[in-house]
């Protein structure tokens, strides 16, 4: 089960960045600032899903013991 969860955890890692460098390339090119608080907003949804994955890693694992 924890290398289910750490594998999900790096692919939504993984999506945080891919979500964020496109947020940055529309910030550049003077986007529609509605698709980049959009951006925004899925950043934050996939860091908290992120975090919460790790966290539970962590606990099935026994937190590094």
């Amino acid at each position: 089960m924890s290398t289910v969860t750490t594998v999900l955890a790096v692919i939504v890692m993984g999506l945080v960045a891919l979500v964020l460098v496109r947020g940055l390339i529309n910030m550049m090119r003077a986007g529609d600032a509605n698709r980049s608080n959009k951006l925004m907003q899925a950043r934050v949804l996939l860091q908290a899903i992120a975090v919460l994955l790790i966290m539970l890693t962590l606990w099935i694992t026994g937190g590094g013991r």
